[in-house]
């Protein structure tokens, strides 16, 4: 048997052919604004995309890169397999050669299903169910039992199986669920303050009905006056037994009235049917007042709260049950898990702690696993799904983040960063849309897009190091070593906002006192209370102002005239001068084009393949009927005015025939967030997460209240941004307004009249206040996390 050769020949020089792709290539790249962007990024680094809000970072990230590698990895499985997937079509580009498989991990919310949690959305739940199903005493079924979004089932009968001779098999079909049967797994039974939809002294002739939409002689009204099931001359409180239970719980019944076809159903089916299944986020401001007055939402009584079944909260492992281990803090919850010696669940209880200990690693270990799915902030939300991709052993991979230090303190950005360069080690791409310099500073190479928004946007202005943009004459290159200084002189306040004994989620008793007629800041770390002092401790009267962080959901009919009721006196004002109705100027209404139906596209529908979304040749993509386009205000017709930036509409609305003071106002209002770039037809569906947040603030800037508290509104603002952004919350200050802001931002910190943090640490070691005073005595005292890095920050 001969012996191998030894090795002796030195490796080749030559690189090997596999070792050559190395950078991802991109040209011609024209999605959304960008403008025939062509780009190489090294791969196997960390690659940080910077730029103004709405200059294309998303659109050539997460539009064009990672959607291709996507829309690439779908078209590998079998046209049946991609029946069931969503359609993708190929981005706006020329080539894209060198891509890997992209993992996307971005701000969307995770599903607010009433029943999604913590726990079920990252199949924690999941492990801790099998772990109760094994091991907890007394023993009351499989998994599914100790599931909340599981019923019970019980089921008897004969079934017929088609096998040789028919025969008839007697069957019994039983399954255990973990679900509560008063709420439905949910934890909070809702109840109609019926009191709040009628009058019960006066009949329905009268007009008891006091629901919005539901005016004497309307076809709502009209359903219930004619119905024949009551008499619409009798006050309500006189009803019999039998018509009460007609008027206001009766099932879905075809009739006719007035000769129409209608279906009557009770009074409180349909109010739940109309309103309650509606986002409150997107209704009108009178109807979202009425649902908020009718409708409670109150703890179970049977299950309190915990969603389950009496079995399942019975059932205990060492005393603890699976509705103590979901309400235990997740750092709690992992020491808990470690002290189960079982060897025959050995593997189950070592992937459940690895899991249990990302959490605590990625900063969320102040959580605990019932928390509500749907009210983690935008950043909790992101950081609850890189926990799946910290243990993985893929390597070579795309992982793509939008601003991973959204919500972030300052003190919790270096473990943001840590976690990213760890991911960058393991021989990943990691590509990352951020405006904070602090995460900017730690990437291999940077890419700022600009030079300004929108149309002013979508061409490369800077590749290279860190180094270099800081010697760059980009704005980010500028902008990027700015330091705010601390105020010399505060305001004076002109009166407080008590809160007394404040308990919400993790706060403890806590008594302060908000000073009004100021900038107020309320800062800490993540978990540490924030949220739940200001949303969940200042009353929500007439006079508060609330704007969370909560996405704007809007269709690709939606645009910034529809969103902030600027189309309203725009149209108002086309029907006067033309002597026509309104609805004439909706693309949603009457004015809309029938070949598009006002979509100003024609969308093609192709299976399992890509849409085809086509102009409409009858409209040219102006949405409106040829007749409609013949009217004119100023010299415009209407879909000039919606293709108008913010800027041009302001001048074109302020004076001369078209002068309309009302959309001057909102025009006014837009400006003034700084979206003077957006167009005011463009769908919402392509605004950038920071567009959208000042979309938002425009809007309720317009609500009339004197305190305006608002949730980290420096999200998705790059630096010069920010400025603006200060400006805005100085001149609502000095218009007499109160202003009070939940943010992480230093700069914001430092341009603050009073500082309350919040603290010291996150979960149960928050919920304290830790300091209330000036931002100059914060930098001098230096007493707490926050003021450890506001000093550094200000140079002090």
């Amino acid at each position: 048997m001969s012996q191998a050769a030894p090795r002796t020949g030195k490796r080749s020089a030559a690189p090997h052919a596999a070792d050559t792709h190395d950078t991802i290539r991109v040209l011609g790249a024209r999605e959304n604004n960008l403008k025939d962007v062509s780009i190489e990024i090294p791969k196997r680094r960390l690659t940080v995309f910077t730029g103004v809000s709405g200059s294309g970072k998303s659109s050539l990230v997460f539009d064009t890169i990672a959607a291709e590698s996507q829309r690439m990895i779908n078209e590998t499985y079998s046209a049946f397999v991609q029946g069931f997937m969503p359609t993708l079509a190929r981005p706006e580009v020329d080539v894209l050669e060198g891509l890997t498989t992209a993992i996307i991990v971005d701000q969307q919310r995770m599903g607010a299903d009433p029943r999604s949690t913590v726990g079920t959305a990252t199949d924690v739940n999941a492990m801790l169910r099998i772990l109760f199903s094994r091991l907890g005493k007394p023993h009351i079924g499989p998994p599914s039992a100790y599931a909340f979004n599981v019923p019970s089932v019980r089921a008897s009968g004969a079934i017929t199986v088609e096998k040789g001779d028919k025969k008839a098999v007697k069957a019994t079909f039983q399954r255990t669920g973990g679900m509560c049967t008063r709420c439905e797994g949910r934890g909070t039974v809702s109840d109609i303050d019926l009191g709040q939809l009628y009058d019960d002294t006066q009949s329905l002739n009268e007009g008891a009905l006091t629901i919005p939409g539901y005016t004497a002689g309307g076809w709502n009204y009209r359903l219930y006056t004619e119905s024949g099931l009551v008499d619409p001359d009798k006050p309500i409180r006189k009803y019999t037994k039998k018509e009460l239970h007609d008027f206001l719980h009766h099932e879905p019944t075809r009739m006719k009235i007035a000769g129409i076809n209608m279906t009557y159903e009770g009074l409180v089916p349909r109010i739940q049917k109309s309103f309650l299944s509606k986002d409150k986020e997107g209704m009108q401001p009178h109807i979202r007042a009425f649902v908020d007055r009718a409708v409670t939402f109150t703890t179970c009584p049977e299950c309190d709260g915990t969603r389950l079944s009496e079995g399942a909260r019975a059932s205990k492992i060492k005393k603890i049950s699976i509705a103590d281990a979901c309400a235990m803090q997740i750092s709690d919850l992992a020491t808990w898990v470690r002290g189960l010696d079982e060897p025959s669940v050995a593997p189950l209880l070592k992937a459940l702690g690895d899991t249990l200990d990302s959490f605590v690693e990625i900063g969320l270990g102040y959580l605990s696993l019932d928390r509500p799915a749907g009210t983690l902030s935008g950043g909790e939300a992101q950081r609850a799904k890189m926990i799946r991709h910290l243990g993985s052993s893929l390597t070579d991979v795309t992982y793509v983040f939008d601003e991973p230090t959204i919500g972030l303190h300052p003190h919790d950005i270096q473990r943001m960063n840590d976690l990213l360069l760890r991911l960058r080690d393991k021989g990943n791409t990691v590509l990352v849309v951020e405006h904070k310099p602090e995460t900017i500073a730690i990437a291999d190479h940077v890419v700022d897009l600009g030079p300004g928004a929108g149309t002013g946007g979508g061409t490369v202005c800077f590749e290279g190091t860190v180094e270099a943009l800081r010697a760059g004459d980009t704005i980010t290159g500028r902008h990027f070593d700015d330091r705010s200084s601390v105020k010399d002189a505060v305001r004076t306040p002109t009166g407080t906002l008590e809160i007394r004994g404040a308990s919400a989620h993790n706060l403890r008793d806590v008594d302060v006192d908000i000073p009004l007629g100021v900038l107020a800041v309320v800062t800490g770390v993540a978990g540490s209370g924030k949220s739940s002092l200001v949303h969940g401790s200042i009353p929500a009267g007439e006079e508060v102002v609330s704007v969370d962080q909560s996405p704007i959901r809007g269709s690709r009919r939606s645009n910034p005239a529809t969103y902030t009721g600027l189309l309203e006196p725009i149209r108002k004002a086309f029907a006067k001068a033309n002597g026509v109705k309104p609805a004439l100027f909706s693309a949603n209404s009457e004015g809309a084009c029938p070949t598009c139906n006002g979509a100003g596209v024609i969308y093609t529908d192709l299976g399992m393949m890509a849409g085809v979304a086509t102009t409409c040749e009858d409209c040219e993509g102006k949405r409106f009927q040829a007749s409609v386009l013949e009217y004119h205000l100023g010299g415009k017709d209407i879909s000039e005015v919606l293709a108008m930036s913010v800027t041009e509409a302001e001048e074109f609305f302020a004076e001369g025939e078209a002068r309309t003071p009302a959309a001057h106002k909102i025009l006014d209002r837009l400006a003034d967030v700084g979206l003077g770039y957006l167009s005011l037809g463009q769908p919402l569906t392509t605004l950038s997460g920071g567009e959208r947040q000042r979309l938002k603030l425009a809007t309720h800037m317009g609500d009339k209240g004197g305190i305006y508290v608002l949730d980290e509104p420096t999200t998705g603002l790059h630096l010069a941004d920010v400025e603006q952004l200060l400006g805005l919350l100085d001149r609502l200050v000095d218009s007499g307004k109160s202003v009070i802001v939940v943010e992480h931002h230093q700069a914001v910190m430092a341009h603050a009249d009073w500082i309350i943090d919040l603290g010291p640490g996150a979960g149960h070691d928050g919920g304290t206040i830790v300091f209330e005073g000036t931002p100059a005595k914060l930098v001098a005292d230096r007493s707490t996390l926050t003021g450890e890095h506001l000093a550094a920050y200000v140079g002090a």
